[in-house]
């Protein structure tokens, strides 16, 4: 299994370069005026111009898993514990590394922006259009509300910062919500020169992705207090949240470790953007998931190793600040690296909304949107789909807004996400793989998981229902309003929503050209 690369261009007529037309018009080269979904000029769309390296950071990045698990752990303290964080993250690794070939082979033979709503359509075996549809609704949602993450991450990181350094300083939920709008205020200034400013960032955030990795793992090993082996490997909690049952908990503490490397897609929704495309967005979807897997893997080891007693830290919102403080001993220290973390953060946000407005525009493009023409504009000055990233920061600071008036609300809202991008994956990969043993294949791309087609779909499908299954699960019991786990009900809603857009105008509006693959 790997990646194969085209020898020579010439012969393969720029293969790497082109992606499929839209109306079943074959390969279109991107000097091509036509545009790749039909219809429009290159004045319309956007223009190839992110290399390689760029490409790979850019993936690897918006992931940022290490440092989303380690600003994250506390929750899978209470449920699964050590047993669930340190094996749950083995069978990620597996998981994620196989849902994350299985696109990455489809990238290859589609690279296109729209990547799960397209392939489910292209690859579904009836009503290809209806299934286009519904997946573009699921998609939009999933990452629409995962626009909201980061922020909050980087608030509850402020305010801890904030009250480790002044411990009579007392959080308010206004507090929260300004800092979340605040920390989307130069992410949206650099998305609109994001030309200009994208190799910069990009490289900068994969030298701090991996510095630091190894600063935090070099600290914590040399000054942390050293746990027992029984500790990492034999310890399962269950009776911290209310959760009495052990199988429950591992399940429900196993969510922590897989939301760290959810998202892996945001690259293909930048397919439209990237220079040879059909070899180097497989690339960077192959790296994103196995480099950051393997480190958040090492992480998890290390911290469960060094991270101290545990009865301590789940007192804290933020219980890395106190495992830093106490490893090191010194305030200036551990303010340091964590102001690092949320530099990485802040490039992962700048990352992803310029991924989700472009997936915006192209699904608004095929009219699969109310308000289409609307969201569907690319500026013809800076090249951008300025509406949709306008859109995107218009839910972020709503859902912060949100958050000020109900916190439970926004949790509610913001629980959406991790169960609708597995939903997402799930479809095309499922469709792949029926076609798989129907033996009708479509023709592959210059990467193909061959013989391991089969296993690979396989396992991927069983992870990602295995995960999906865990999370509509409430954390902790007893059930309150509070503590309620709303992602099912929200995911209900958005299937509902995009049934009644079908029913309503959906099937007569969207016009999302199907071209079977041959």
């Amino acid at each position: 299994m790997g990646i194969h690369e085209m020898n020579d261009l010439k012969e393969t007529a720029n293969l790497d370069e082109v992606e499929h037309g839209s109306h079943g018009s074959g390969p279109r080269d991107e000097k091509d005026n036509s545009h790749p979904y039909g219809g429009a000029s290159t004045t319309a769309g956007l223009e190839r111009y992110i290399n390689l390296s760029s490409v790979v950071n850019f993936g690897v990045v918006i992931l940022g898993s290490w440092e989303s698990f380690a600003l994250t752990f506390q929750f899978a303290l209470l449920n699964g514990g050590p047993s669930s964080m340190f094996y749950g993250a083995i069978l990620v690794t597996f998981g994620v590394c196989s849902v994350g070939f299985s696109l990455a082979e489809l990238a290859a033979i589609d690279p296109t922006v729209g990547a799960q709503y397209r392939w489910s359509a292209n690859l579904a075996p009836s009503h290809p259009r209806f299934w286009g549809l519904i997946q573009g609704w699921i998609t939009i949602a999933a990452w629409c509300f995962a626009c909201a993450g980061p922020p909050s991450i980087l608030a509850n990181l402020v305010s801890s910062l904030a009250m480790f350094n002044y411990p009579e300083y007392v959080v308010k939920r206004w507090h929260t919500s300004l800092i979340m709008i605040a920390t989307m205020i130069f992410p949206l200034l650099f998305n609109l020169y994001f030309r200009k400013v994208l190799d910069t960032f990009e490289i900068t955030g994969g030298i701090l992705h991996i510095v630091l990795f190894i600063v935090f793992i070099v600290v914590l090993v040399v000054f942390g207090p050293r746990s027992d082996p029984s500790f990492v490997f034999d310890t399962l909690t269950s009776d911290l949240s209310g959760w009495n049952n052990e199988g429950v908990s591992w399940g429900l503490g196993l969510l922590t470790v897989s939301f760290s490397v959810a998202g892996f897609d945001s690259i293909l929704h930048m397919s439209e953007e990237v220079k040879k495309v059909r070899t180097r967005v497989p690339r960077s979807i192959i790296a994103a998931c196995t480099v950051n897997c393997a480190m958040l893997l090492v992480f998890v080891l290390v911290i469960l190793f060094y991270m101290g007693p545990t009865e301590e830290l789940l007192m804290y919102p933020l219980p890395l600040i106190y495992v830093l403080y106490g490893a090191t001993g010194s305030k200036a220290g551990t303010n340091a690296m964590i102001a690092l973390t949320a530099v990485v953060l802040f490039l992962a946000f700048f990352n992803a909304i310029a991924s989700v407005s472009r997936l915006i525009w192209v699904f608004a493009r095929d009219k699969g949107l109310p308000f289409h023409k609307f969201f569907g504009h690319v500026h013809p000055t800076l090249k951008l789909p300025l509406n949709a990233l306008f859109l995107i920061c218009g839910v972020v600071t709503l859902l912060a807004l949100i958050y000020m008036a109900s916190a439970t609300a926004f949790n509610a809202l913001v629980s959406l996400q991790a169960l609708a991008l597995h939903v997402s994956y799930f479809l095309p990969i499922l469709f792949m793989f029926l076609r798989r043993i129907r033996g009708d294949p479509p023709t592959y791309g210059p990467f193909k998981l061959g013989k391991l087609g089969v296993p690979v779909n396989l396992f991927a499908l069983c992870y990602l229902f295995y995960i999906c299954l865990w999370m509509p699960f409430p954390q902790i019991l007893p059930v309150t309003k509070d503590t309620f786990n709303y992602s099912g009900p929200i995911f209900g809603a958005v299937i509902i929503a995009a049934l009644a857009d079908w029913f309503i105008s959906g099937k007569t509006r969207f016009q999302m050209p199907v071209t079977r693959y041959e």
